[in-house]
């Protein structure tokens, strides 16, 4: 009986270390970032990334670790200090999507994007997102072609 509390103290920080499922957009915030096979950094790694600003799906957390799905479904886990909460977009498809000035599909084109650009979500009406690439280009492009939004989502 003497044990009993020292025991259930010991179990509670191992059940706060199990793996939480969530799920959310972030993006790769380092130049230079490893996807391993598992929450450490003694597991191996699977992917080095060298492209901030890449969107990838977080699907579960494990104290300072993400585990991510990135645009071409690959999954692993990644160091939260190499992720940022900054919503990203990128181009999906095999063809090259029209930016409009405003978000109508009657609006005058103002960029033209290729699959696999990078740009910033600055806001989404669940139709549209304003997307920044460069910090100086921007434009509407309609929402369903985008890696980093989910569908019909809303935010400013």
């Amino acid at each position: 009986m003497r044990w009993a509390p020292l025991l259930l103290m010991l179990a509670a920080p191992a059940a706060a270390q199990e793996a939480e499922d969530v799920e959310y957009w972030a993006s790769i915030s380092s130049g230079e970032a490893l996807m391993r096979t598992g929450p450490g950094k003694t597991y191996p790694a699977t992917w080095k990334y060298q492209r901030r600003d890449l969107p990838v799906k977080i699907t579960q957390r494990y104290d300072n670790w993400r585990k991510i799905t990135d645009p071409d479904g690959e999954t692993g886990w990644m160091a939260v200090a190499l992720l940022s909460e900054r919503r990203t977009g990128m181009i999906r498809g095999d063809e090259v999507v029209p930016l409009y000035v405003t978000p109508d599909f009657d609006a005058p084109i103002r960029y033209r994007a290729e699959p696999g650009v990078v740009g910033k979500l600055d806001e989404c009406n669940g139709t549209f997102c304003l997307m920044v690439m460069d910090d100086s280009r921007d434009g509407w492009v309609a929402q369903d072609v985008l890696w980093g939004v989910d569908p019909g989502e809303k935010f400013e």
